[in-house]
């Protein structure tokens, strides 16, 4: 799997962006919202029952990510046609204001090495991508336990200062000084 320090794999995968058929899908790569922080975070499958509460979660917190100048990108080897229909038909779902990419060939998910190796499916990565496209957070979950976007955006946080965070710090709190 890679890890902290690796650089994120290129990728160029088809993504849902509403739920009108005619303007529903865009073609997102490594490139897109470059200069951008990143968060990648993925799942396994649509249509499921952990999922929908992490993806509604992460699309609450959607414009606090935008005010740190990340983005997010959630991902699962679903087709967008899948995507799309699960966003059609879940109320959690429908006002998503992030793209959920389509890994159909699992490319990204192998370059990764997040793929599980009984069900062939992501497991619940998430990852913080710099700007410079250097992976900084890396999270796994076992396919039954859902993560916490909160912890991702706190973890975001503490990566921008560029500083010693210690546990349990929060935005605004004071970091530590080496002595």
């Amino acid at each position: 799997m890679l890890t902290i320090g690796d650089k994120f794999p290129a990728f160029d995968l088809k993504a849902v962006v509403s739920t009108d058929p005619k303007s529903a899908f865009k073609q997102l790569s490594d490139k897109s919202d470059d200069g951008k922080w990143k968060v990648v975070f993925f799942w396994p499958k649509d249509f499921t029952f952990v999922c929908p509460t992490e993806i509604a979660a992460f699309g609450k917190l959607n414009k606090e990510f935008a005010e740190r100048d990340a983005v997010l990108y959630g991902i699962s080897t679903d087709s967008e046609f899948v995507h799309l229909a699960w966003r059609q038909n879940h109320a959690d779902l429908k006002a998503l204001p992030f793209p959920m990419l389509a890994d159909l060939k699992r490319e990204l998910s192998q370059s990764l090495g997040i793929l599980d190796k009984g069900e062939g499916v992501c497991l619940r990565a998430t990852f913080i991508v710099d700007p410079e496209g250097i992976i900084r957070f890396v999270s796994v979950n076992d396919l039954s336990v859902g993560r916490n976007p909160q912890e991702v955006l706190r973890v975001l946080d503490a990566l921008q200062t560029d500083e010693l965070c210690p546990c349990n710090w929060q935005k605004g709190d004071e970091v530590l000084k080496a002595a």
